[in-house]
């Protein structure tokens, strides 16, 4: 047995997963079959999707599952491989080459169609502020007319009084502790990990660079991530990747990828602090295969967009950089130094970081809007450094939308602490 939550557990050894349909029983015992892995967000989900069938009537779930046990019934669904706790590929086989498998997809599609709605009801009802920051690099050859095109018509752009001969070094800290970079003022979520976090994954940095965690008074109550700062990680694993695919002949990507979910290395865990939920998210964003261990702005998109989806987070800094231009590879060496295997010299993409960024604006703020957690009740700021505004998609009773007039950085700070409960540092 799993070192389970006692909830699910219990429900597992009340039987549960025998009185449902098998291959979602299968399927839904293999999601959990990790348990340590998971964080503490996917593993509410997982005790309040359960529990919710689990006190449901006995009419209510046959009614849910009644389309997927038809289903079953016409794949010749009895017993076999079905019988067991662990979803294989033999099961993934089994599904892929059925005529029925179509409906299949319906079916479950249907499930949750009914069963998501209730579940993220209970969410709303408990719902509570949210922050999400995304920060562009000064180097970008925009204004603020030209920035924030996709998402335009979802917010607006409030103006900033920046002083005219302000260190630019000191613009961020302004704006996310209230004060300048030599006055070490906590930052935005160093006040919100050590007063609101429940979980040091309630509040995450996720950086090209570091010029956020620079602000850190520590790293107490959150996560933090910066593509900059794991260059021995990603080399390391880079070197992995690459002799295993030189001592093992993988033919192609397809393989690499089979091969590379398998994979442990030792590299991960001593980055991850040997924290198996660490070590699986970054084993998740590294070696994905889009790029995440080449692209600072890939890292910073990809990462993010994982820890909205799966850890849920109550605040969320993105800080992205200047990308370089992607040198010609091919397939396998996605997972190479290309300062090694490529002699053209490497050049930065102003403009090719900035097309990207537009796009990866809206992902991010799509990403958080997919989820009850964060719908009506998140602050989104989008932030160009040295910028003399910023753009806001929030709540009508967000702080900072209830003045016209330009804000100073110290404004924004304190509209964010006043927005997630948080007590700024004294004056002074």
């Amino acid at each position: 047995m799993q070192n389970y939550s006692p909830a699910i557990k219990r429900l597992i050894d009340g039987g549960l997963f025998e009185r449902l349909p098998a291959t979602f029983a299968v399927y839904s015992l293999d999601r959990i079959r990790d348990w340590q892995r998971l964080f503490p967000a996917e593993q509410d989900y997982f005790e309040r999707l359960f529990g919710l069938l689990e006190r449901s009537s006995d009419e209510a779930v046959a009614e849910v599952f009644g389309p997927l046990r038809q289903v079953e019934q016409k794949m010749d669904i009895r017993g076999g491989i079905w019988k067991t706790k662990d979803f294989t590929l033999e099961h993934v086989d089994f599904l892929q080459r059925n005529r029925h498998l179509a409906e299949w997809r319906q079916a479950i599609a249907g499930i949750f169609a009914q069963i998501d709605p209730l579940l993220d009801a209970e969410v709303a009802r408990a719902g509570k502020p949210r922050l999400v920051a995304v920060v562009s690099p000064a180097e970008l050859p925009m204004g603020p007319d030209r920035m924030w095109t996709r998402i335009r018509d979802r917010g607006r752009v409030v103006p900033l009084a920046v002083a005219e001969d302000e260190p630019l070094r000191d613009y961020l800290a302004r704006l996310l502790s209230g004060a300048a970079v030599s006055g070490r003022h906590p930052s935005i979520f160093d006040l919100y990990g050590e007063q609101r976090s429940e979980s040091q994954f309630d509040t995450w940095v996720v950086e090209a660079s570091d010029p956020l965690m620079r602000l850190a008074r520590g790293f107490v109550g959150w996560t933090g991530l910066s593509f900059e700062r794991m260059v021995d990680l990603r080399q390391a694993l880079m070197k992995d990747v690459n002799e295993l695919v030189t001592q093992e002949k993988i033919p192609g990507p397809r393989q690499l990828g089979e091969r590379l979910q398998k994979m442990n290395p030792g590299a991960l865990r001593r980055a991850a602090g040997r924290d198996p939920v660490m070590q699986d998210f970054l084993q998740s964003v590294l070696l994905n295969g889009n790029g995440t261990l080449l692209i600072n702005n890939t890292f910073v998109e990809w990462a993010s967009l994982q820890a909205i989806r799966r850890a849920r987070p109550s605040v969320l800094l993105a800080s992205f950089g200047i990308r370089n231009k992607v040198k010609p590879f091919s397939s396998l060496l996605i997972y190479s130094d290309q300062e090694e295997t490529n002699p053209i010299p490497t050049q930065a993409d102003m403009l090719g970081s900035y097309v990207d960024l537009e796009v990866f604006y809206q992902y991010i703020w799509q990403e958080c809007e997919k989820y009850a957690e964060y719908r009506r009740n998140t602050a989104y700021l989008f932030i160009g450094t040295g910028m003399d505004g910023l753009f806001v998609i929030a709540p009508p009773d967000f702080p900072l939308l209830a003045s016209d007039t330009p804000q100073r950085p110290e404004e924004v700070f304190l509209s964010c602490a006043a927005w997630l409960g948080v007590d700024p540092p004294a004056a002074g």
